[in-house]
């Protein structure tokens, strides 16, 4: 079995690099490539990577390579986890919005959407090389705003499923708390993709008792606070919202304190700067410590168990990602991309059946969906008519003059990665 990894220069690849050598029984991978243009970047991290491999007895092998169409040649399976502009133009998506009055950040808002103008393009160029080399190769994105690049993806009639970490970290968060495996915890987890609930907390399965209300009522205040959120508020909903909807639950609140701190990405370039230079140490040989607080926790065991089953090595048979509606939510398109439970296995992924969705929920899904669509739109055809409707479709912004102004600064900011522009 061979799998690439494009941006596999990218600081988080430690992380899925020792998912797979302790997984490897699940996904017996025998050649992995890391791809990716930035070779000093790549160099550390693959000399890392092999040290991983060696020191956990993994008899894979891995290359690093600057040569897309060798890097995925014949490979069973192409994971994408790229940032196109790098930690510099993240830093522009969070900070050019605050000055319109409007959230910041790299997947929600005005800078998801810039982050979607930029990749979009690429992605598909990437999708359609990989078409060309192995037609019957799975892509697996990672890359952020993965509901919107997935659909891209799927439009252009590539074998793609979309991949977040945030359920499967509220799966471990949720069995720690129950003193149970996390294989006993099936999530009613529905929604799109950074905007999504946990109606339920199954034990044993989809059918399993349901004991959401037991955890609210034990560790209400636990989850509350891991999700920056009032306990008054989640005790009101009933559910767990994604850390990500207290960019809508507290929009203003989140515009003031973003305002008076540095960036994340600020944070996360001085993180990579000092991993990196972990990296570059021969005695290391094991994931740092430090790479904990870069993010993507436990992204390695969920793209190990999607990979596993789209390539039909075992892993879970049910897990959440992103895919294709196909009536799912009877108020979105077939074509909409949704992040739910779904069975996957060869053929792809098929989503489970959800419960009937209070319009609280219902009603913000499909506004961001359509936002996605004429964002989508943007990302594929440009124009500074397809950016503005994008963002006064967005719920987050809304207002004329608002989606006038962060038009200009999209634009501004991102005229290098965008040809039309």
């Amino acid at each position: 079995m061979k799998l690439a990894v494009v941006g596999g220069g990218s600081t988080y690849t430690p992380e899925l690099i020792d998912g797979f050598a302790r997984l490897r029984d699940t996904l017996p991978i025998e050649e992995l490539v890391l791809v990716d243009p930035a070779t000093d970047r790549l160099e550390l991290v693959g000399g890392l990577a092999r040290r991983i491999f060696a020191k956990q007895g993994h008899p894979g092998r891995i290359v690093t390579t600057s040569d897309l169409d060798a890097g995925v040649a014949d490979a069973d399976a192409v994971l994408l986890q790229l940032r196109v502009g790098g930690q510099a133009a993240r830093n522009q998506d969070e900070t050019w919005p605050l000055e319109c009055g409007c959230i910041g950040q790299e997947t929600t808002g005005a800078g998801g959407l810039a982050k979607a103008m930029r990749t979009v393009p690429v992605v598909l160029d990437i999708a359609e090389r990989v078409r060309r080399t192995n037609p019957n190769a799975w892509i697996i994105d990672f890359t952020n705003p993965v509901g919107i690049v997935t659909r891209a993806l799927l439009q252009a009639g590539h074998k793609a499923v979309g991949l977040c970490n945030v359920a499967i970290g509220f799966q471990r968060k949720f069995a720690r708390l129950l003193d149970v495996t996390p294989a006993e915890v099936h999530l009613d987890h529905v929604g799109l993709n950074h905007l999504t609930w946990e109606l339920g907390v199954r034990l044993g399965g989809p059918d399993g008792e349901n004991v959401l209300p037991r955890l609210l009522a034990e560790h209400g205040d636990t989850i509350a606070d891991d999700l920056r959120m009032p306990r008054a508020l989640v005790d009101r909903l009933g559910v767990v919202p994604s850390y990500y909807l207290r960019y809508f639950y507290a929009h203003d609140e989140v515009v003031e304190e973003l305002g008076t701190k540095p960036s994340r990405a600020a944070e996360v370039a001085a993180m990579e700067k000092e991993l990196l230079a972990m990296y570059g140490d021969p005695a290391l040989d094991e994931k740092p410590a430090l790479l904990a607080k870069r993010g993507g926790a436990f992204y390695s065991e969920a793209a190990v168990d999607l990979a596993s089953s789209l390539l039909g090595s075992g892993g879970s048979a049910v897990q959440v990602v992103n895919t294709h509606n196909r009536g799912t939510l009877p108020f979105l398109p077939d074509d909409a991309v949704i992040e739910v439970q779904a069975r996957v296995d060869r053929t792809g992924a098929v989503p489970l059946a959800v419960p009937e969705l209070d319009p609280l929920y219902a009603g913000l899904i499909a506004d961001v969906t359509a936002y996605e669509d004429l964002a989508l739109e943007a990302a594929l055809r440009g124009g500074r008519d397809r950016v503005f409707k994008a963002l006064l479709a967005h719920p987050l912004i809304g207002q004329f003059a608002q989606a006038e102004a962060l038009t200009d600064k999209l634009i501004a900011h991102n005229r290098e990665h965008l040809a039309w522009a």
